[in-house]
């Protein structure tokens, strides 16, 4: 499988990213753009996003992206600084950019974005393991 494909493939297998209305918007090897609208079954108690929404979009970002070079990748270590609240109708976008280094962990940032508006900054540590996307 090219590692392009990946992403698509992990996507069609993900049903909770599925019900977040996330969508690839690019993606290559090493990088992945993802993004999402924020619905009102998305708003916590004060009527803003929840948290859980822009942690999510980031980390789809990043589990992607991670799998592009076409080994199983998994999280190990993550998490977000909340910049901005977010509001309904907000349109989200996260990208996450890896590149491939000879050992098996991968650090990253993945900024979530509205508009050009930095949001929300997500630190991911990916754990690279030997089996292949097939």
């Amino acid at each position: 499988m090219k590692g392009e494909d990946i992403p698509y493939k992990m996507l069609s297998l993900d049903p909770f990213s599925q019900w977040m209305g996330i969508e690839i918007l690019e993606c290559e090897i090493g990088r992945c753009k993802v993004a999402l609208t924020v619905r009102e079954e998305m708003l916590n108690s004060m009527g803003k996003a929840h948290g859980g929404v822009s942690y999510s979009l980031a980390d789809t970002a990043f589990g992607f992206a991670a799998n592009t070079h076409g080994k199983y990748a998994v999280s190990i270590e993550t998490s977000i600084n909340h910049i901005a609240a977010l509001e309904q109708g907000d349109y989200l976008t996260a990208e996450a950019v890896i590149d491939v280094t000879k050992n098996k962990l991968g650090f990253n940032i993945i900024e979530v974005k509205r508009d050009d508006e930095i949001v929300a900054l997500f630190k991911g540590i990916v754990y690279r393991t030997t089996k292949d996307w097939e």
